[in-house]
């Protein structure tokens, strides 16, 4: 298989545009992709302190070396690394290793914040309490509202993280199938900023997972490959098998989704975004839309 642009053989065939790349094109291909997207979703007329929320898995390691191309030589900005150590045994030490050494490699500054030290629990015993809940509704809740509270600490503009194309047409999708408009309007990248919230953007959401290993591999970059042992109850499985099946037989289908939820946001963030008035949880101060906060009403149900 030769490449569509010079006579190098092909390292992939991207099925939705039919083009065959050698690695040196799959690579401008890719970081093109990556940096127009994060020059929609950031102005960068002003300088701007990013935090990248890091776990040691291809996509956060790659959207880290994207930002971090784009503003190493801006006196004006700087990136910061956010990366959440939940506790869960024989997982998260090898990733946290790799996004440590990722870091010193690219000299860039971070934190390691731990569920045990904030809240007292790794996520493994959280999840061994009777009324825990389903591990990634835990997980995912505590995460963001500890990088939340790490990104505004260290006074950060933004928050990126490394949802790919993949990862966001499942959600897309499946806050359409639950009717979840609210969520749908919340979704990033953020344009408004919210008091007490650090707006997150999605430098990799319009390239796709596979896209995504194969630029972390070609660059060899070290990254945690492990999947998660909690994934496994994750309804998110579904929707991945549904949009994969859904993609083989018509190539387009993540980014049509993506491309109509675009269309919609706008109309959607008009109607609920001043719905209802952003308020203080009275227990941890934090933003919040009911008297206690997702996290803290979480933290009730274990303790």
């Amino acid at each position: 298989m030769e490449c569509s642009r010079c006579e190098k053989p092909a390292v992939i065939h991207i099925r939705y545009s039919g083009a065959n790349l050698c690695e040196k094109h799959f690579k401008d291909f890719f970081e093109t992709k990556v940096f127009k997207e994060f020059r929609k979703q950031v102005d960068l007329g002003r300088g701007k302190d990013i935090g990248v929320a890091v776990s040691g898995g291809k996509d956060s390691i790659v959207a880290l070396k994207m930002i971090h191309e784009i503003l190493k030589d801006r006196r004006d900005s700087r990136v910061f690394g956010i990366t959440i150590d939940e506790g869960i045994k024989d997982y998260r030490p090898k990733s946290l290793k790799i996004a440590e050494e990722v870091y010193e490699r690219m000299g860039i500054d971070y934190q390691i914040v731990s569920f045990k030290e904030k809240f007292g629990y790794t996520l493994d015993k959280m999840l061994g309490k009777e009324r825990a809940g389903m591990p990634c509704s835990v997980c995912g809740v505590l995460r963001r509202w500890l990088m939340n509270k790490a990104a505004k600490k260290e006074g950060l503009d933004l928050l990126a993280t490394g949802l790919n194309l993949d990862d966001t047409s499942q959600t897309i999708l499946m806050n359409f199938c639950r009717a979840d408009m609210k969520k749908m309007a919340r979704l990033p990248p953020h344009k408004k900023v919210k008091e007490g919230l650090v707006p997150r953007i999605s430098p990799l959401q319009r390239v796709t997972e596979k896209e995504t290993y194969l630029y972390a591999l070609l660059s060899d970059m070290e990254v945690h490959e492990q999947e998660c042992p909690y994934a496994e109850t994750a309804l998110r499985g579904l929707y991945r098998d549904v949009l994969g099946e859904l993609e083989d037989n018509t190539p387009g289908t993540k980014f049509s989704l993506l491309s109509s939820y675009e269309k919609v946001k706008g109309p959607l963030q008009e109607k609920y975004d001043g719905e209802k008035e952003l308020g203080r949880c009275k227990k941890c101060g934090e933003p919040s839309m009911n008297e206690k906060c997702k996290a803290c009403q979480i933290l009730e149900k274990i303790e």
